[in-house]
């Protein structure tokens, strides 16, 4: 018996998971059994990279050991290192790149490869990806790539490398919390993408190339920095309503704003905006006003549709006052969220039954002039 399912598989339970799950309604979302807005305000990203790999928080022995061995693994590989040129200068985007690179890391199918394999190769997927960005990054602008440094962090490791200068201590932690707060948010797009890579019995690392293929979409991870640019063409306060109004009738959307799950302020965006307002800048003053002007108009012209300001709007204004490059804005988002993806790709490796839905056929009657029914051979007993 065929079952029909919503559009976008909304509301659809398809697995059980103890990785984490979002409240859309109460406006909250956890990873395992911590509040994941109070583990960015209190924890390290380390700490939260651990939590995701073992299930639990870390001792501070552990924490240490294993932030270090996590530190060790930024190094590239010579073979991904020389083609990383060619890659960047293809004129394709870091995500992209991203995923071309990390195709070329050797990592063993997880059908049959143990658990301690799985988790070795999802540490090393995790701690290469910001370096793979940052040196795409900086050789497309005719730059040097910049070696990871073991003794930072990862956040300060990221910065460092994008930019070539050690980071203050303020936008190290600023990045640090927004990493932690968007390393997974439930079964989105490109987490169920990883999932369904990981059900047939792949690698880690074609779960992952799966899932950034997905993340790249800007409906998904490529939204920051087109909630930024929307700031840059309203301008001024003058002209938020007359933006805001000709947006709506024309049926475009409103980048930075509206969530699939949240019906509520989107608690990621209460965190970055926090964060932003520590140090204010003309942006973030603007931002402030421009989030609250943009919610009174979209309550006036979408009534009961509850559209409020999402994790990509105050994650570019918190970003740009860190110096990350705007194109680097959802890079800087996937170094976070393939931690998310690999812990959702362990999990599902753990299922031995393959995500196979089925789709409705509703095209022209098929021309069928002959059926090929072959019937079922009889084996006699003893004849095996």
């Amino acid at each position: 018996m065929l079952i029909d399912a919503p559009k976008g598989l909304k509301d659809v339970v398809v697995t059980t998971t103890l990785i984490g799950d979002v409240n859309g309604a109460a406006g909250y979302y956890h990873y395992r059994e911590h509040d994941a807005i109070e583990l960015a305000r209190t924890r390290s990203f380390e700490d939260v990279w651990f939590l995701f790999a073992e299930g639990r928080l870390p001792n501070p022995d552990e924490a240490a050991e294993f932030a270090a061995r996590a530190a060790e693994l930024r190094a590239l590989p010579a073979a991904i290192s020389e083609v990383l040129p060619s890659i960047a200068r293809s004129g394709c985007t870091a995500l992209a790149g991203l995923r071309t690179a990390l195709s070329m890391v050797p990592s063993q199918p997880m059908w049959d490869a143990p658990m301690s394999t799985r988790k070795a190769d999802a540490l090393k997927v995790s701690a290469m990806t910001p370096t793979i960005l940052a040196a795409l990054h900086r050789i497309k602008h005719g730059l040097d790539p910049v070696n990871p440094r073991v003794d930072l962090s990862t956040s300060a490791n990221w910065l460092y490398m994008l930019t070539g200068q050690e980071p203050s201590t303020w936008t190290s932690r600023a990045v640090e919390q927004y990493l932690i707060a968007t390393v997974d948010h439930g079964f989105n797009a490109s987490t169920f993408t990883a999932r369904v890579v990981a059900s047939a019995g792949a690698d880690v690392v074609s779960a992952v190339t799966a899932a950034i293929g997905t993340f790249s979409g800007p409906l998904h991870g490529g939204a920051p920095d087109r909630a930024l640019e929307a700031l840059d063409l309203i301008g001024s306060p003058d002209n938020i309503d007359a933006w805001v109004r000709e947006r709506i009738e024309q049926g475009d959307r409103i980048m930075g704003f509206g969530h699939a799950v949240y019906k509520t302020e989107d608690p990621r965006a209460r965190l970055l905006r926090e964060i932003a307002q520590e140090h204010p800048t003309g942006l973030t003053d603007f931002a402030v006003t421009v989030e609250r002007r943009v919610t009174e108009l979209l309550a006036e012209l979408k009534p009961g549709r509850q559209l409020y300001a999402n994790v990509e709007f105050y994650a570019g204004v918190v970003m740009e006052q860190c110096g990350i490059p705007r194109e680097m804005f959802t890079p800087t988002f996937a170094c976070s969220r393939v931690i998310g993806w690999c812990a959702n790709a362990l999990e599902q490796s753990e299922d031995t039954k393959i995500i196979r839905p089925v789709a409705r056929y509703t095209g022209p009657e098929p021309r069928i002039t002959h059926l090929h029914v072959t019937e079922p051979r009889i084996t006699e007993p003893g004849s095996a």
